[in-house]
């Protein structure tokens, strides 16, 4: 297929308007090359890791592909002022700043030539990222899997593609070419999924956790910490139910409880004490395949159902 030219193409340097969300654990550099190589932007899910580990899975990257990655920074890494210096350092394509107000950070990251995208779930953030210099922002409706906010992508994506001259991108609820007309059709001008990329033979996750989003129905996740304020959602399970009984009795306990909970769903399929993290998509996954037929066959469907010079003439207006 012909590149797609549109704003967040040319921003990004990419094929396709596709990017992988920035997964923890899950968003490996093997991922991150297979989803660039691809057509697609690929992400090394940093999340706690410190710049040394960043640094070899950065490496890793480059070994894999020549194409433009990025690396998604949450700001609650505890190693985050690191983290940002080693991404300048190493001069990666993209960051992709979440799980917070990232405002401080875009000016350094854009001083340096660093492309700077923003995930956001609220309007007001929205603005606030835009306002300190974000090229693009993400916007991510609760359907979606991991830390999550609490309004709709179906309401937060015309909201934002209203609001903001930078391009928008749709995450949350997203995992086939339906899905992504549907993004583009409310003002998105490219879409983010996380947990369809799980469900692939370059995924480096416990089969057990590609298994239960394959035999996922779409009703199948459950929210957990709520009670402590990170609300995740994650695939519903014998510990998930555990974990939401004890938030009601016992928060501490149950924070305890979750840490570790996703390395161990990750690298052991655990299902007594692992957190499987999936959006709501989960429940349209219906089979592993290889990235390159995932982006291939969402794009091919995009372009047979959709006119995306909708959004090149919006970019241009």
């Amino acid at each position: 297929m012909e590149p797609v030219k549109n704003r967040v193409t040319d921003l990004l340097k990419i094929k396709y308007p596709i990017l992988e969300g920035g997964m923890a654990w899950v968003g490996t550099a093997k991922l991150a090359a297979a989803v660039s190589n691809a057509g697609g932007l690929g992400t090394i899910g940093s999340g706690s890791m410190d710049a040394k580990l960043l640094k070899k899975q950065i490496d890793s990257v480059r070994e894999m592909t020549d194409k433009p990655f990025a690396v998604n920074v949450i700001m609650l890494n505890p190693h985050i002022d690191e983290v940002i210096d080693l991404i300048i350092q190493e001069k990666v394509p993209v960051a992709i700043l979440g799980a917070g107000n990232s405002s401080k950070y875009i000016p350094m990251l854009r001083e340096n030539g660093i492309t700077t995208l923003g995930v956001v779930s609220s309007e007001n953030l929205a603005k606030r990222l835009e306002n300190a210099g974000a090229e693009g922002i993400i916007g991510e409706g609760m359907e979606c899997g991991g830390h999550i906010g609490d309004v709709t992508t179906m309401v937060l994506i015309p909201r934002l593609s209203s609001m903001l001259s930078v391009p928008v991108i749709a995450a949350g609820g997203i995992a086939n070419g339906p899905g992504a007309v549907a993004a583009l059709s409310l003002g998105a001008e490219g879409i983010q999924m996380g947990t369809r990329f799980i469900a692939t033979y370059e995924c480096e996750a416990h089969e057990n956790y590609k298994e239960k989003i394959i035999s996922a129905g779409i009703r199948d996740t459950i929210i957990t910490g709520q009670k402590m304020g990170h609300p995740a959602r994650i695939i519903k399970t014998k510990f998930g139910k555990k974990i939401a009984k004890l938030e009601a009795s016992s928060p501490e306990e149950a924070e305890e409880a979750l840490v570790g909970s996703l390395m161990k769903a990750f690298l052991y399929g655990d299902e007594e004490s692992g957190s499987f993290m999936a959006g709501q998509s989960a429940g349209l996954i219906e089979e592993i395949k290889s990235v390159n037929e995932v982006i291939e066959d969402i794009m091919s469907y995009i372009l047979k159902n959709y006119d995306l010079e909708k959004n090149i003439d919006k970019g241009r207006r």
